[in-house]
């Protein structure tokens, strides 16, 4: 059994089994998935999952320190390339949260020990019967999105914050009937 939102796509059940839902405190991972959450704004999830591997090569591997330091032209650049979404906001935004990224490091020691301190550093164990009551915002997504905006993030509104949250394990948001549910608990 599964969450019903993979639909029972190849790709979305892999994604589902393997990552989504699992705590995760590998820097740069979070901050994979903090950009690919800030490029779904407004999309689904299905058109970034099978985009993913066109991000990693487009964002340097989704290396912050590299991002960084992209110039106008490799901005420009792209804004040519068909296979990412080619939304200038979130592109140029892409290296505006790199460089927020890298100084929440280097005051915090580690962006992990920043960003799970919304949920006090373990969990929120949600016991979910229907995705209809799978909430889009929490008061740790609203606070996250506030504090995140403050230090010169962009596109980290409420909703995403909370899509990134499911995504990282800060939140189970598996439902009591998934097979992920208890082990993702267990990680």
């Amino acid at each position: 059994m599964r969450c019903e939102w993979t639909q029972n796509d190849p790709l979305m059940n892999e994604y589902h089994d393997h990552e989504w839902g699992k705590p995760l405190h590998d820097d740069f991972k979070l901050f994979e998935f903090l950009v690919l959450d800030a490029f779904q704004a407004g999309l689904s999830w299905k058109t970034i999952l099978y985009r993913r591997v066109h991000f990693k090569k487009a964002f340097a591997g989704f290396d912050p320190v590299k991002i960084s330091r992209f110039t106008e032209k490799k901005l420009e650049s792209l804004m040519l390339d068909a296979s990412i979404i080619r939304n200038r906001l979130k592109i140029w935004g892409t290296v505006k949260n790199a460089r927020a990224f890298l100084l929440v490091q280097k005051e915090f020691g580690s962006f992990d020990n920043y960003i799970w301190q919304f949920v006090d550093h373990q969990p929120i164990i949600n016991k979910w019967k229907s995705m209809k009551e799978i909430p889009a915002t929490s008061k740790e997504s609203d606070m996250m999105s506030k504090d995140l905006k403050k230090r010169g993030f962009t596109f980290v509104g409420s909703t995403i914050c909370y899509a990134f949250m499911q995504a990282a394990g800060m939140v189970n948001d598996h439902l009591v009937t998934c097979d992920c549910y208890k082990k993702v608990q267990k990680k």
